[in-house]
């Protein structure tokens, strides 16, 4: 069956884009099959991380819920070779970085019952197993009804104090709307911060115990968003954090359907 996992946070910045893409291949590096819809329209990043440029044939996530286009056209294989030798698959629904575009669904909005729809709607179509959603930073509409279709919540928080209140109000939000799981990752820790004390903060402070604590990297800095970690740097901390996360994700989703 089908899992749809949601990837958040309550303030921007936190690396959650490239998390989500990361997420996703660590997934698809099992074999399964992924599909990753961003729905950070006002900041899509993702397909970045992917090397996908649009063409101006391409149909982007904008199209479909703006203009009605279809939402398997606006679905693009994406899958690296390494996973494609591992037997996964990824496509993404990738959001539009026209400045017309974005100031367009940002003025009139959307319908959020649509998207939902959407991903439904491919399920059988493309035979999947995962769905990743990127969502929009902060506690808004779009991010609420997404989350509320979630078989699981990762939310993303750097160590620091802004990002400990602002994570506790979206915890607090997905709990009211009966989240069945929600995993704790943080990110951009620094070299400085203990890993150990992190973790008993964070379980503390959230009653969740972290399912990846992710390193500050000069690595991933050097990557720059020009290649996905867990491939170009697959025995790295991070990397080995992310696929961590990934294997918790599929043994905890998938133990009720046994």
């Amino acid at each position: 069956m089908v899992k749809i996992v949601s990837v958040h946070s309550f303030r921007g910045g936190t690396g959650k884009s490239n998390l989500s893409a990361n997420l996703s291949v660590s997934l698809a590096m099992s074999g399964k099959r992924v599909a990753i819809f961003d729905t950070d329209l006002a900041s899509p990043g993702v397909h970045v991380l992917f090397g996908f440029q649009a063409t101006e044939k391409d149909l982007l996530i904008n199209d479909f819920l703006q203009s009605d286009a279809p939402i398997k056209k606006c679905m693009h294989e994406v899958t690296p070779k390494q996973v494609r030798a591992a037997k996964g698959r990824i496509w993404l629904a990738p959001a539009s970085m026209e400045s017309d575009k974005i100031a367009k669904i940002l003025r009139e909005g959307y319908q959020v019952e649509k998207l939902n729809d959407a991903m439904f709607a491919v399920i059988d179509e493309l035979n999947l197993d995962y769905i990743i959603v990127d969502t929009h930073p902060g506690i808004n509409e779009e991010t609420l009804l997404s989350a509320a279709i979630s078989d699981a919540l990762v939310m993303v928080m750097r160590p620091d104090s802004q990002d400990y209140l602002g994570t506790a109000v979206a915890i607090e939000v997905a709990e009211r709307l009966d989240v069945p799981q929600i995993n704790l990752v943080v990110n951009k820790l620094p070299d400085c911060f203990e890993s150990s004390a992190v973790k008993e903060k964070v379980k503390s402070s959230f009653d969740y115990e972290p399912s990846a604590i992710l390193p500050l990297s000069s690595d991933l800095l050097n990557l720059a968003s020009g290649g996905i970690a867990v491939l170009e740097f697959p025995d790295h901390t991070w990397s080995e954090q992310v696929k961590q996360l990934a294997s918790i994700l599929q043994t905890t989703l998938h133990a009720s359907d046994d």
